[in-house]
This record gives structure tokens, C-alpha cells and sequence, in this order.
């Protein structure tokens, strides 16, 4: 799962309200992204810890250039996709 990611991907549980409002942002401005839900994949549940000091923190972005940000604003998205 550490790999680099070909596409933007978001780190998510089906509960979480940070992620459907960032989600909802992402859509609005046609930003294309993968959902993974850490509670169904073990995988992508270990990434995130290993970005997040051991914590499952949602939602985690993991972006082409090999970035990830946690929790992060729509402009903070726009601006990692742009660098």
C-alpha cells in the first residue's frame, strides 16, 4: 500500500464527516480521486498509521507525487496536486 498511488487516493471510514465534506469539496471542483475505506482494508489501514505516528487518522490523502496530507483543506488539496 505504500506504494505511490497512479491516481489521488483518500484514506476514509463510511462514519467519518471530515471525509464526506472533503469529498463533497473534491467533487464539486472535478478533482478525480480512489475512496478506501480503512475499516474494510488492513492494508490501507497500516498506511495510514504509518503516516499518522501510529493513528488511524481519516481523512488521509495519499496523492501521485507520493505526498500525503491528513485532514487537509480543499486548498491545501489543489496545492499538492499543482506542485
Amino acid at each position: 500500500m505504500a506504494d505511490t498511488p497512479t491516481t489521488l487516493t483518500m484514506y476514509s471510514t463510511t462514519w467519518c464527516g471530515y471525509c464526506r465534506r472533503l469529498k463533497t469539496l473534491m467533487e464539486r471542483d472535478g478533482i478525480e480521486f480512489t475512496i478506501v475505506d480503512i475499516e474494510q482494508n488492513p492494508e490501507a489501514a497500516q498506511f495510514v498509521m504509518s503516516v499518522n505516528g501510529g493513528n488511524q487518522t481519516v481523512p488521509t490523502l495519499h496523492f501521485p507525487n507520493g505526498a500525503a496530507l491528513t485532514n487537509p483543506s480543499i486548498d491545501q488539496v489543489k496545492k499538492t496536486l499543482a506542485a
